[in-house]
């Protein structure tokens, strides 16, 4: 340790793996601060030029990142990178953070377009931007969200991508019939699962996330289509092991893409997690777009299920209208999940469902977001995430 007194004591402290950290510099070293204990840092020299050397010889100094430890439990809600850009409007949800049990937000890093929402350099993916929502200060949004610990997750939309697919068209899903790129009801095309350079691009844009300060990265749209003309489609990479095994084809397919985030992300202390279809909690086939519970839960750090109760049709396990009975539907899933992964020697604990808050196909009141998060609590978890596409919550639902 050096016994230079530091010139400069950075006022900012972070809440990281259980301890505070701050900053010093001294005219030749950077130090952490952690626990009452300075520890030196190598960086490249920066700023003034030292005595002797030219300007020509400087660079900036490497900003140190942080990163809040996953906290249990995880009380979330989802922030589009639209509201992530505004400040009047993100300031607005921070706020609801503050002043209520939330302690996660969840923001788009890439979309449902396919728009990577923050500035990068990476080789991959220099170029490549989509016409979506930018956030230019996403790296200072997180440092100020760091500093009222709020964890940060980066949610990105993976294998709908229709800017990639345009762009890319000899990896997207396609039309069997003509070869064109085949899209979904609502106009949005896929990349086939099967497309392993695609997954370098995903690989990339988790590394550049996590680089920034994102805590954790949470994959969504992680299947094969399933709401378009799918008698006229083709899966270019994916279509040999469909042909051999088409029972098993598409959950193996995605089998091998969630061993290749984990392999590559894993090992970087990349905390990982998955959404699924909330019919994975209690269907034991794939549904047809790839998703068995079992087969994603040993890649990732956490399972979040998408309950949503508008998402079930009627008369499932029973219920006319699931509509109607939100705890049921939440209970009843997370319950048969909970079960599943005991048996497969795996752990519920990392089990972390997504609810319904927002006004699809009824209103949803208070009472009904509530009735979900007991739901969760009487299933035997801890955690869960709110989803509203229009980021507007019901601050009623949510203890002070």
């Amino acid at each position: 340790m050096s016994d230079k007194k530091p010139l400069s004591l950075s006022k900012k402290r972070w809440k990281t793996r259980g301890f505070f950290i701050g900053g010093a510099i001294t005219a030749g070293a950077v130090f952490l601060y952690v626990g009452g204990v300075f520890f030196p840092l190598t960086y490249e020299k920066g700023g003034a030029s030292e005595k002797g050397a030219s300007d020509s010889d400087s660079a900036p100094v490497k900003k140190i990142v942080t990163h809040i430890q996953t906290p249990e439990p995880v009380k979330g809600v989802y922030m589009t990178a639209c509201i992530a850009a505004t400040p009047s409007l993100r300031g607005k949800l921070m706020n609801l953070v503050d002043e209520t049990e939330l302690n996660t937000i969840i923001i788009d890093l890439k979309d449902y377009s396919g728009t990577i929402s923050f500035p990068s350099e990476h080789p991959l993916l220099r170029g490549h931007g989509g016409t979506g929502c930018r956030i230019a200060d996403l790296p200072e949004f997180i440092e100020t969200l760091h500093q009222k610990n709020i964890y940060v997750a980066g949610r990105v939309t993976v294998f709908q991508d229709p800017y990639y697919a345009k762009k890319h068209p000899e990896i997207a899903v396609l039309k069997a019939s003509d070869g064109a790129v085949w899209k979904d009801r609502k106009g949005l095309s896929f990349i086939d699962v099967s497309a392993k350079p695609y997954w370098d691009y995903i690989v990339a844009i988790s590394e550049e996330g996590y680089q920034i300060g994102v805590d954790e990265m949470n994959f969504d749209y992680i299947r094969f289509p399933s709401d378009g003309d799918m008698k006229d489609i083709a899966f270019p990479h994916s279509a040999a092991a469909l042909l051999a095994d088409p029972e098993n084809g598409k959950s193996e397919a995605l089998r091998a893409f969630f061993s290749y985030l984990h392999e590559r992300l894993s090992p970087q202390g990349i905390v990982l997690s998955a959404d699924l279809f909330g019919m994975t909690t209690t269907n034991t086939d794939d549904l047809n777009i790839g998703q068995v519970l079992e087969k994603a839960a040993p890649y990732f750090d956490y399972i979040s299920p998408m309950v949503y109760p508008s998402h079930y049709p009627p008369n499932f396990n029973g219920w006319k209208d699931p509509n109607k009975v939100p705890y049921e539907i939440v209970y009843f899933s997370m319950s048969e999940a909970a079960k599943r992964l005991t048996a497969a020697s795996s752990t519920p604990a990392k089990l972390r469902p997504w609810l319904q808050d927002n006004d699809y196909p009824v209103p949803y009141t208070p009472a009904m977001v509530r009735a979900q998060i007991q739901a969760t609590y009487d299933a035997g978890l801890t955690s869960w995430m709110l989803w509203d596409a229009g980021n507007t919550y019901t601050r009623e639902a949510l203890d002070k």
